[in-house]
């Protein structure tokens, strides 16, 4: 008997060593990233503010990859990665990223980088209250940090880094500068990324969940990266009785009134204001606006509708005059199209145009952000309106400003002038700074005329400004008169005399 009692306990030691053996270390998937980012200008659109080195962590994947955070090498001239216990820097470079989920995939073409390293799979959307391991190179030193934590809430939150709202998961492990781009583990999985801390509380952390990194990597599949898609309508609670019973829904269905419907947006002919959205797909949509993610948890309804692909359809059930319908919903636009100032933009330079020294451009938040950490309060009163109250009517509008003057002699009287919103060039409404730049572009009369959305008038002599522009480049050093993604509007040239 015992020595069968023997023989089974060297079985099963033996068996525990050999899977102790086989488990993979999680550590050794664990990258450090280097990364120069050199961001644009948007005061000077046509210049960099020069280059920063900042630090990140990221996970080995399977196919030889690394998962981190969009944010870790957004804006990026050079990345390295150097993997946990080693001293061995290696190149890398971005092969994918999504601004939108705060995601990116790096590459490193030297094999030897990776060796034997494990590739860490996905898990599963964690739970309320389950044990969670952030691992990372946080700052304060160079060795790699894990903090353990629990998850406290799974809801929807708007990413630092787009400004969109999408799930989160709440973890009460310490995520800090450093650690933006790490795994937080759960049973021996990837849980989500680590990409914020709330400032100002202790130990108030957020990662990108497994859910939105899986449709992530779908989106991969095809080669090509589409983005998350949005209904493309601006939706109101329906909490209000009175608000109900005025669209005639009846006592025991709940949901959201349309309020507007973005011309171009892919719910334009489907969907119309007034109608109340009662379920999206297998989902209720309360008069909240939230669905139920799992029993006792909600979340926004907005989850329905980010869970698709760009181009797949929605099951839309809703009230119209009282009576219920339903429709497929084809969903073709991306989140974050259907804002008049766009949130914050990456990888790509400013967009501006230069005529008779006059310096136009889009607002964007880069540029709000332009007056400093308390821009919400500094920025210009016009420019705060239009990002509070920035639903736009139509995909292709964009508030147009006039950003600056470069002091000429063919803008004297104009000098002061800067940060004025634009509403009309030669009388014509301008939508898009691309309208803009066509009308004068276009423009055989004596004056281009420029009125900003309070009245105020600026009038240039058309072939002095033109006459003129070459100088101003040259005095104030600017290659040329507009970004490149302006180069296809034709330019004008002189007149011959």
């Amino acid at each position: 008997m015992k020595s069968n009692m023997k023989r089974t306990l060297t079985v099963l030691l033996s068996l525990y060593c050999l899977a102790a053996q086989a488990a993979p270390d999680i550590k050794d998937a664990i990258v450090k990233i280097y990364a120069v980012q050199d961001r644009p200008s948007y005061g000077l659109p046509w210049i960099k503010r020069g280059p920063e080195q900042c630090t990140g962590s990221g996970a080995i994947i399977k196919g030889r990859k690394i998962l981190t955070n969009a944010h870790v090498v957004s804006d990026s001239t050079f990345i390295q990665v150097r993997r946990h216990g080693r001293a061995e820097r290696y190149i890398a470079h971005v092969e994918t990223v999504s601004h939108t989920a705060d995601l990116a995939i790096l590459k490193v073409d030297d094999p030897a980088f990776f060796g034997d390293a494990p590739a860490l799979e996905l898990g599963a959307l964690p739970k309320v209250q389950q044990e969670i391991s952030v691992y990372g190179f946080p700052e304060g030193g160079d060795t790699m940090s894990i903090t353990k934590g629990t998850v406290s809430r799974v809801e929807h939150q708007v990413y630092v880094h787009s400004g969109q709202s999408l799930l989160a998961v709440q973890i009460d492990a310490a995520i800090n500068a450093g650690n933006s781009g790490g795994p937080a583990i759960v049973d021996g999985r990837i849980a989500g990324i680590a990409m914020m801390g709330l400032t100002g509380a202790n130990n108030i952390g957020y990662i990108v969940p497994t859910t939105v990194i899986q449709h992530f990597m779908k989106d991969l599949e095809d080669g090509r990266l589409d983005g998350v898609p949005a209904m493309c309508i601006f939706l109101q609670n329906l909490e209000s009785p009175d608000l109900k019973k005025c669209y005639r829904v009846p006592p025991e269905k709940h949901g959201m009134l349309v309020k507007r419907v973005v011309r171009g947006g892919g719910s334009e002919g489907v969907l119309r204001v007034g109608d109340v959205i009662t379920r999206l797909d297998d989902y209720d949509v309360a008069d909240d606006g939230t669905v139920e993610l799992r029993p006792g948890e909600r979340t926004s309804c907005k989850l329905v509708a980010q869970g698709h692909q760009v181009g797949e359809t929605m099951k839309v059930q809703f009230i119209r005059d009282g009576q219920p319908q339903s429709c497929q919903l084809k969903l073709t636009n991306l989140i974050g199209q259907d804002v008049l100032v766009p949130d914050d933009r990456y990888d790509v330079l400013p967009t501006y145009y230069i005529f008779g020294g006059l310096v136009f451009c889009p607002l964007t938040l880069n540029l709000i952000k332009g007056w400093g950490d308390n821009w919400s309060r500094d920025a210009p009163a016009d420019f705060m309106t239009l990002m509070n109250h920035r639903e736009k009517s139509d995909i292709g509008d964009e508030a147009v400003v006039l950003l600056n003057v470069l002091p000429s002699a063919v803008n004297q009287g104009y000098q002061q002038i800067a940060n004025l919103v634009l509403k009309k060039v030669n009388g014509r409404e301008i939508h898009n700074l691309r309208e803009l730049v066509s009308i004068i572009e276009s423009s055989r009369d004596q004056f281009v005329r420029i009125e900003d959305a309070w009245g105020q008038v600026i009038v240039l002599d058309r072939e002095r400004c033109l006459a003129e522009q070459p100088e101003i480049l040259r005095t104030y050093q600017i290659g040329r008169d507009r970004s490149e993604d302006l180069l296809a509007v034709p330019k004008m040239t002189v007149k011959a005399k």
